[in-house]
């Protein structure tokens, strides 16, 4: 059984949009991001995006530009995500059981990469991104100060640098 650390994307890889990132142009990667997933991947993490891409569903953008920017960002961190999971459904468009809080994506990388959640954990910068983590057994950082009281993280960090040293040094847990 393997071990997994999932991410969302948009705030905890790139600097979040409250208009969406999709272009390689407005894809910034936030610091100390690619030395954690370098840190992770050789500590024998297996790396997991779940995001939730509802723009495409809106019409706001493309598949196509989602993953240039994701082809984009594995150049960038030299191909440290085993794989993206994406759902492109917004619930006034159509409903999906990948949309997190839902947990199919998560199901789906679980199975296909034979994941122990016992050993796993789930970094996100919502409540929606702790929620499925949670449902299936996982450990959880948040990033950020927007913390929603009701779905509260196991823990609370900075950045996703100060994660890692959290999943890598289970001594200095807070």
């Amino acid at each position: 059984m393997n071990k997994s650390v999932f991410l969302d994307r948009d705030g905890v890889l790139n600097r979040d949009n409250p208009n969406y990132t999709y272009s390689i142009e407005n894809f910034e990667i936030l610091p100390g991001v690619i030395e954690a997933l370098t840190l992770l991947s050789q500590a024998g993490y297996r790396l997991i995006v779940v995001t939730n891409q509802s723009g495409i569903a809106q019409g706001l953008y493309t598949q196509q530009q989602m993953e240039a920017c994701h082809r984009y960002f594995q150049k960038k961190c030299e191909n440290r995500i085993d794989h993206f999971y994406f759902c492109p459904y917004h619930p006034s468009v159509t409903a999906s059981l990948a949309r997190k809080p839902g947990t199919l994506m998560f199901e789906k990388a679980i199975a296909r990469y034979t994941i122990d959640v016992n050993r796993s954990w789930m970094i996100g910068d919502r409540g929606r991104d702790i929620i499925p983590a949670r449902v299936l057994g996982m450990k959880t950082i948040q990033i950020g100060h927007e913390i929603e009281a009701e779905n509260r993280a196991d823990y609370t960090v900075e950045n996703l640098l100060e994660a890692a040293a959290l999943i890598l040094n289970p001594k200095s847990e807070r």
